[in-house]
Parts: structure tokens; C-alpha cells; sequence
């Protein structure tokens, strides 16, 4: 949307990592919160990138060098001391305990919620004994529960970095997810049956985040909230707050709408992918309660294999 310069303009700030997804993400993100403005008011979105800590450090896994806080904390800094005025994440990568001060104001209509296998049709057609490159927990664990004769390559970086090393021969199949693609307009790899591979959690979701006490710009974001896409991804942070998991955690979870009925099946891996526990659960949106009954009874039938990475209930801030 043009900006009518004979009317004063806004100025907002828009907070984001530096990767080519995360400033697609953020050029979504601005464009849907323009086109929601009513034509008395204007706005100027200036979108500000940052690199995340967990860009500077790709030889190691996320886990190994400070978790999911790692792509987070510089735009939480940004945004608690007034710099920017909002921020956009992919939440699949914003950590369950959020900082106080900051809240989740607008979740965007999700993507595809599909990981995406490239390198190979299937993971049955993977050769004995494949290299996978991955560093996601859950992938890794997902992959040796089909596959145990697999090997997994940890495998860090961008989109284009991933493939890269994939083409450079470093493994022979990797995993991307499907929304990361789409949004960068590639068309690369199979995508997985979601009911067979289940996704992580919040996958395909773009969170904005602005200061609690920020009345006004939780107003303006309000108008982009997709309420379908909320719901699910809340139940599912809420899931992982009740599980108390962590970078370590393997867990895969697939959310359904049914009316106004959420139902949620997750599993529960042990890192070396030979224990695994399922279930799922259904419940009203509106049941805060509903995805801690389901956390307790995976862990319930869960073996030490597997709860040694959860650590039970947390608090979480939505």
C-alpha cells in the first residue's frame, strides 16, 4: 500500500533476523499490517535487521550453544529498550518462557506445516545406511525411529546453506520445512505425510511480538491475528510448557481443527529415536488445561529413555 505523504505517518519499527526467511517473514508481516490500516491513518514500517547469535555460530548444534534464545535475544534487547516497536519471529524458534514485558500480539495465517524430504522421494528410498543432514532433534530422532541404520550429519544454516552443503555431497538427504520453502518461492524436495511425520511444534507459524505495555501497537497488530492459526499454536507451546522441553527434547506434534474442538496427537522420542510414545487429545479451544492432560499422559507412559529430556511443567507467557 503507497503512503499518502499529505497525511502524517506513523513510523514503526519492525525487528528481524537478517536471513532471507526471516526478511520475507518480516516483509509479510509488514505488508498484511499495512493493507489492514483503514484509509484515515498511514503507516511507514521500517524493517530493521539484526543477526541473530545463532547465525554467527553454524559448526555446533543449537542446543550445544544456548538453545532457541539464541535467535531471539538480540530483538528481545531491541524491543524491551524501545528500538524497535515490534518484532517477528518464526515461532517454531521462540523459546516457551518468553521475557517478561513481551507479548505475542498477532500470530499470521499459517504456512504448510509439511517437513519437506530433499535428496532422495522417500524416506524408504533412502540407501542403507544414509547420511541425513539435520540438527533438529526431532528430525534426527523422527528419521532413526524409520530408519535406524541411517546416520545423522549435523547440518546448521540458512536454507541455502543446507542445500549447498547437500549438493557438495556432505550428506545425501537433509530435511527443510516446507513453509521456509514456500515463502522463499522454492520447489525443492518431497514433502512428508504430516499424519505420518508429524511436524514441530508451532511449524509454519510467524509470531509478532511487541511490549506488553505497548497498548497501541497491540491494537494495530490485533487486526492481523489470525485466530485459527493462534489457537493451534498456542495449544501446542502449551504442550510443550507442560512436557517442560527443551533443545534436547524430541517431539513432534500435528494440530486439527474440528468446529471448535482442537485435537492434538503428539509423540515423544528418545534422542536415538528407538523409544517412542504417542497419543493425542481432544478438547475446546478454549480448555487451557486440555494439552497439559495430554503432556501428562505421554509422560505417564514414557520411558526414562525419554523423560531424562523433560523436564514436567513451566510457566509459560503467551
Amino acid at each position: 500500500m503507497p503512503i499518502d505523504r499529505s497525511i502524517p505517518a506513523t513510523l514503526l519499527r519492525l525487528g528481524t533476523r537478517r536471513s532471507p526467511l526471516a526478511l520475507a517473514q518480516a516483509e509479510e508481516a509488514r505488508d498484511r499490517l499495512m493493507a489492514a490500516q483503514s484509509g484515515s491513518s498511514q503507516l511507514d514500517i521500517e524493517i530493521i535487521p539484526v543477526t541473530a547469535s545463532g547465525d554467527k555460530v553454524q559448526d555446533r548444534p543449537l542446543a550445544e550453544i544456548g538453545g532457541k534464545a539464541l535467535w531471539t535475544k538480540e530483538l528481545d534487547a531491541w524491543l524491551l529498550d524501545g528500538h524497535i516497536t515490534f518484532a517477528v519471529h518464526s515461532l517454531k524458534d521462540v523459546e516457551t518462557i518468553r521475557p517478561g514485558g513481551i507479548t505475542i500480539a498477532a500470530v499470521l495465517p499459517r504456512e504448510d506445516v509439511r517437513d519437506v524430504l530433499v535428496g532422495v522421494p522417500s524416506i524408504a528410498a533412502l540407501p542403507a545406511g544414509a547420511r541425513v543432514g539435520t540438527s533438529a532433534p526431532r528430525r534426527a530422532a523422527q528419521l532413526l525411529h524409520a530408519r535406524p541404520d541411517c546416520h545423522i550429519v549435523p547440518f546448521r544454516g540458512n536454507v541455502a546453506t543446507r542445500l549447498a552443503k547437500l549438493a557438495a555431497g556432505e550428506a545425501d538427504a537433509t530435511l527443510l520445512a516446507m513453509a521456509g520453502l514456500n515463502r522463499l518461492g522454492q520447489d525443492v524436495g518431497t514433502p512428508l505425510d504430516a499424519n505420518l511425520w508429524l511436524p514441530a511444534p508451532s511449524q509454519g507459524a510467524i509470531a509478532i511480538e511487541c511490549r506488553s505495555d505497548d497498548a497501541d501497537t497491540r491494537a494495530r497488530l490485533a487486526a492481523i491475528d489470525h485466530a485459527p492459526s493462534r489457537a493451534a499454536v498456542m495449544a501446542e507451546r502449551a504442550l510443550l510448557a507442560a512436557l517442560g522441553g527443551n533443545c534436547h527434547s524430541a517431539i513432534a506434534v500435528l494440530t486439527r481443527a474440528e468446529g471448535e474442538e482442537l485435537v492434538l496427537r503428539a509423540a515423544l522420542f528418545s534422542p536415538d529415536g528407538v523409544e517412542r510414545v504417542s497419543d493425542e487429545a481432544r478438547f475446546h479451544r478454549a480448555d487451557s488445561e486440555g494439552p497439559a492432560r495430554l503432556a501428562a499422559t505421554l509422560l505417564a507412559r514414557a520411558p526414562v529413555s525419554i523423560t531424562a529430556h523433560f523436564a514436567g511443567p513451566v510457566a509459560i507467557t503467551q
